[in-house]
């Protein structure tokens, strides 16, 4: 780990380890440059991977150098963009649901239908099987674009998928759960925070009871529009950070691709100029927090 992201001792304190990730690498070359820029200077520690996009197999082999430093993974798909193939049940346009859809599609039992389910099924094993025939090896754990893995029957076929073809030492899933305290204490989006937690909390009771290994506790959610800088933000989610916690994020540079495949553009620039600041690392530094991958908790 570079000096200039651990922080100091403070008296007889170590600092706490976490894992800030990236989210999204792939959807667009000016986000993959980002990211690349920060795993080099190790101000992240892991990046998600959406392997559906045109742009993944270039991107992947500009990412290898970084396989040993840090946690590639596969950032599932199932949202808003285009599948790998069709998916003439869920995507007969040629574009996945939105979140909301999926939600709703979820709970209502609809993905559950045979046809659904076997479409989701196949979808997913093809962006697994693509990120590592890119990639050339398989991804250090499993999570979801806008946390799609863990909606009912989604989460079964992920935990299936880990089951048959993750199940090894050091790999994981990213568990979105949170406890309302935590949450509560940063102050800041509540509500989001709560109901990605209370989505997730099913799948994150069935996945460790399988055993499957995964983040302690989950922070990053806001909506992207600015009205709180980014640096405020940040600090809340490092705030009594302890070992096992996840904090997400999306750093990128806007670029053309980026506007034509996500509303989130500008937002992703002010993360990428904060995490590139001495106030990012002076955050680290005052609530006693390095940046670690997963495996080393």
């Amino acid at each position: 780990m570079p000096d200039n992201v651990t922080p100091h001792r403070n008296g007889d304190s170590l600092p706490v380890g976490i894992v800030l990730c990236a989210d999204d690498y792939g959807i667009a070359p000016g986000v993959g440059e980002a990211i690349r820029h920060l795993l080099s200077l190790g101000r992240i520690s892991a990046t998600s991977c959406m392997t559906g996009s045109a742009f993944w197999p270039e991107e992947a082999r500009a990412l290898k150098p970084y396989a040993e430093r840090a946690d590639i993974g596969l950032h599932i798909t199932l949202t808003d963009q285009a599948p790998l193939a069709a998916m003439p049940h869920l995507a007969p346009q040629g574009r996945m649901p939105s979140i909301f859809r999926m939600i709703f599609l979820s709970h209502g039992r609809w993905l559950a239908r045979p046809s659904i389910r076997s479409e989701l099924k196949t979808e997913i094993a093809r962006q697994f099987d693509r990120f590592q025939s890119e990639f050339g090896r398989p991804p250090a754990y499993l999570d979801g674009h806008q946390h799609v893995h863990q909606l009912p029957v989604v989460r079964d076929l992920v935990i299936e998928l880990f089951r048959e073809r993750l199940s090894r030492d050091g790999a994981y899933l990213r568990y979105c759960t949170e406890r309302l305290g935590a949450i509560l204490r940063r102050r800041y989006y509540a509500g989001e925070s709560l109901g990605i937690a209370v989505l997730g909390r099913r799948f994150a009771q069935r996945a460790r009871k399988a055993g499957i290994p995964g983040n302690r506790r989950f922070s990053g959610v806001h909506d992207f529009s600015g009205r709180i800088p980014y640096g405020v933000l940040f600090e809340s989610f490092v705030a009594n950070a302890s070992a096992g916690t996840l904090v997400m994020c999306h750093p990128g540079i806007a670029d053309g691709a980026l506007a034509v495949a996500d509303r989130v553009t500008s937002r992703r620039q002010e993360e990428y100029q904060y995490f590139l600041s001495n106030d990012f690392l002076e955050s680290l530094k005052r609530h006693k927090v390095s940046i670690s991958r997963f495996a080393n908790k």
